[in-house]
């Protein structure tokens, strides 16, 4: 078969939103290809997410069940999509680059004598011999590369955040199941528990307000707060961001940092507050549906996608945004 092929993960018996925007590229893909698209889930329990998954269009969803897939047990998984790979034959398989998807894509490639290409930004079909195209960062986000691997099984795992979800459709597609032989004695590694870390998800948020090189210093952060605060007396959501540079200088967490190193968002409102618009950071806030660029720098690159921009020192600018707010609520 020539299907493009999607993983679809189960978060809290329904399917994970980073699972949408695979559906939404691998239906271009599969397009292009002149395929189908089909969706694969996993679990001890798949039935409604199987049943989610059909509303999205596919041409198949394929589910497997099995008690031991409670759990994420990677070595249990693994013999799980390779039997899968092997009866669906799919020419393309893409998965998330997620925990699940930097677990498995690796060992699952191996096994199958294909190539993968992770954490992409953008994936399209060569029209010349019709092989996957994997776009994605290198030189640590400083550049973005094309890659093009030969084989019959091309595997890419997807950033999230880069592509749009898509949409439920009115007809359900057949899901069909696969069964396969798993044994515990295949895993090598038992969780003994799971903790949940408390993150900063700012791909969840309404408006990221973000803080570069031009704060000055750490205690930027604290001025970028208050307005923050202000904020989300009006927004559902109302995260900090930063720069790699505020990072690099220990101003603020890793967890806050917006670009190809640290996390692709789009929120409704980007405030960009002294950071001049590096390419690694341009592409993971330039789908923000408004920029709102401060900067004393008037060339710098962040005017240059902002929808609103300010060439004023943010110490003036933004007591006075605040002042106003308040006023206003």
């Amino acid at each position: 078969m020539d299907d493009v092929l999607i993983l679809g993960e189960i978060k809290e018996g329904a399917l994970d939103p980073r699972s949408l925007e695979l559906i939404a590229i691998g239906e271009k893909l599969a397009e292009d290809l002149g395929s189908n698209l089909s969706i694969l889930v996993l679990g001890d329990s798949p039935a409604n997410a199987a049943a989610e998954a059909s509303s999205y269009g596919p041409a198949k969803v394929y589910s497997i069940t099995h008690s031991l897939l409670k759990d994420f047990q990677p070595e249990i998984w693994l013999a799980a999509l390779e039997k899968a790979c092997q009866e669906i034959k799919p020419a393309v398989f893409l998965m998330s680059h997620s925990f699940m998807g930097r677990e498995l894509g690796p060992r699952l490639a191996c096994r199958l004598g294909a190539r993968l290409t992770t954490d992409c930004i953008d994936l399209a079909v060569d029209p010349q011999d019709k092989l996957l195209l994997r776009t994605k960062p290198v030189s640590g986000g400083n550049a973005i590369a094309v890659f093009k691997c030969p084989g019959p099984l091309q595997m890419a795992t997807v950033r999230g955040k880069v592509f749009s979800p898509v949409e439920r459709t009115e007809g359900h597609a057949e899901v069909v199941e696969i069964n396969v032989q798993l044994d515990q004695n295949m895993a090598k590694v038992t969780s003994l528990e799971i903790v949940k870390e408390e993150v900063v998800a700012l791909d969840k948020a309404d408006v990221v307000i973000s803080g570069g090189a031009g704060l000055g210093e750490k205690e930027g952060f604290e001025i970028l707060e208050d307005l923050r605060k202000v904020l989300s007396k009006t927004f559902g959501s109302v995260m900090i961001g930063c720069s790699r540079v505020a990072v690099d200088k220990g101003w603020i967490s890793s967890d806050h940092q917006v670009g190809l190193t640290g996390t692709m968002i789009s929120p409704d409102i980007y405030v960009a507050i002294g950071i001049s618009g590096a390419i690694q950071h341009l592409v993971g806030m330039v789908h923000s549906k408004k920029i709102i660029a401060i900067n004393t720098d008037a060339s710098c690159n962040m005017f240059k996608v902002a929808d609103y921009g300010v060439v004023e020192d943010y110490e003036k600018i933004i007591p006075a945004l605040i002042t106003k707010l308040e006023d206003r609520s």
